[in-house]
């Protein structure tokens, strides 16, 4: 007998949400924790430890060029066979990371976690906003975006003193043991939705074509390319700053991480409140204040107090972090019907800015210091902030609700899948 598909929120209480953000908790902790045990595995696998670090730019750029086509592509599955498939097959292809026995065999590894990843990622964050109630929708991404968050600042220092303790594989078969817990939960908690409506490739794709959805991903590439610069830099920045690195730094890491949470949860509830489109420009000049802040302090040319650099690191954790619940929610009411697909650009949009952050912030370190990188960060805030204006402009996205409803629930024969 054909099961229902539901496209309405569920009770109140269901738990779809924290699956949902747990779903992205486990998919960041991959991307993250394999910087905290890359020395481990360079010794391990007798590799150097820059041909390591390749293991992270081949999940990047993986994820960064396969979410759009892997959006269209698997835009009909229903959302909870793709979510939590996806997730099953997420723990599979992390046992084989853990059981990698040389190096080619563990960059394959990566790449096929990313290609899971840039499937279910995406589909997570259309699916939260497709479940909420619309005037809840800004607070339902900005839970799904809080699993990144928290994975960057929890479990990745302890996957890291995991590898440190028990070798580096011990780290991705925690992983992978995590990724199914959440699996299950999954499909235990998360409702039956639809896929998108047949639009087919063509529709999918004159959609994504719009300028007013390109305009927003590029406004993504630019802001990510200044937000995350000092993020990136932020060792040989506070050094330079203050002169103090070691504990320290752990503490300004810690600063951004609280910081980064409230800034997550702020921006989801100014989202609801504000629209996204104000938010969004709140958003970026709250980063653009910032950085302009800590490089004016290293103008100054003094050692500056550590309290000071803290205090500017928190405003720019804060802001900086509540960045991704208007930008999907904005994206999302632009796309109407391809919104998963949407998504997925703009994820990709996000990776395409971390690398120009990693390589516009190594010049400027490379022929100055770390007062530099805060001011380039600066200047290419400025542009954000006018792409972004430029883009909200033209094309407002108006109330936090998406611009076309969800489909009517149809029926569909239960049946296998996986999982922007």
């Amino acid at each position: 007998m054909a099961s229902k598909v539901s496209s309405s929120p569920p009770e109140r209480g269901a738990g779809w949400l924290l699956c949902l953000m747990l779903a992205t908790f486990v998919i960041g902790t991959d991307d993250f924790v394999i910087a905290g045990v890359l020395p481990d595995i360079a010794a391990d696998l007798d590799v150097s430890e820059a041909a390591a670090g390749q293991l992270v730019t081949v999940f990047s750029v993986t994820f960064a060029v396969a979410a759009p086509v892997l959006a269209v592509a698997t835009a009909r599955l229903p959302r909870k066979t793709l979510v939590v498939g996806g997730l099953a097959a997420f723990a599979v292809a992390n046992v084989a990371t853990a059981l990698a026995p040389n190096y080619p065999a563990l960059l394959a590894a990566r790449v096929v976690t990313a290609l899971i990843a840039a499937t279910v990622s995406p589909a997570a964050f259309a699916m939260a906003a497709r479940l909420a109630a619309p005037e809840r929708m800004g607070r339902a991404i900005g839970t799904v975006a809080a699993g990144l968050t928290l994975s960057l600042f929890t479990a990745v220092p302890a996957g890291t003193l995991l590898g440190d303790a028990f070798g580096w594989r011990s780290t991705f078969a925690a992983v992978a043991a995590a990724t199914a817990l959440v699996a299950a939960a999954g499909s235990a908690a998360l409702p039956r939705l639809a896929g998108a409506p047949q639009l087919g490739v063509r529709g999918q794709l004159r959609i994504l074509g719009r300028p007013a959805v390109l305009l927003c991903a590029t406004g993504t590439v630019v802001c990510a390319g200044s937000g995350l610069m000092v993020y990136t830099y932020v060792a040989p920045l506070t050094r330079d700053l203050t002169g103090r690195g070691g504990g320290v730094l752990a503490l300004f890491i810690a600063v951004v991480g609280v910081a980064g949470a409230a800034g997550t949860g702020a921006g989801a509830l100014l989202t609801d409140r504000w629209g996204p489109d104000r938010t969004l420009r709140a958003s970026i000049a709250g980063v653009v204040a910032a950085t302009a802040l800590l490089a004016a302090t290293g103008a100054t040319g003094r050692t500056a107090p550590v309290w000071l650099v803290a205090l500017n690191l928190a405003l720019w954790g804060c802001a900086a972090w509540s960045f991704t619940p208007p930008t999907n929610t904005r994206i999302l009411h632009l796309a109407g019907e391809a919104g998963t697909e949407a998504v997925a650009l703009n994820t990709s949009g996000l990776y395409v800015g971390v690398a120009l952050a990693g390589a516009g912030g190594g010049a400027a370190l490379a022929v100055s210091d770390g007062t530099a990188v805060a001011v380039t960060a600066t200047a290419v805030g400025l542009v954000a902030y006018a792409v972004t204006a430029l883009a909200i402009r033209r094309y407002p996205a108006g109330p936090a609700a998406p611009a076309t409803p969800p489909p009517a629930p149809v029926a569909v024969p239960p049946r296998p899948g996986k999982t922007p």
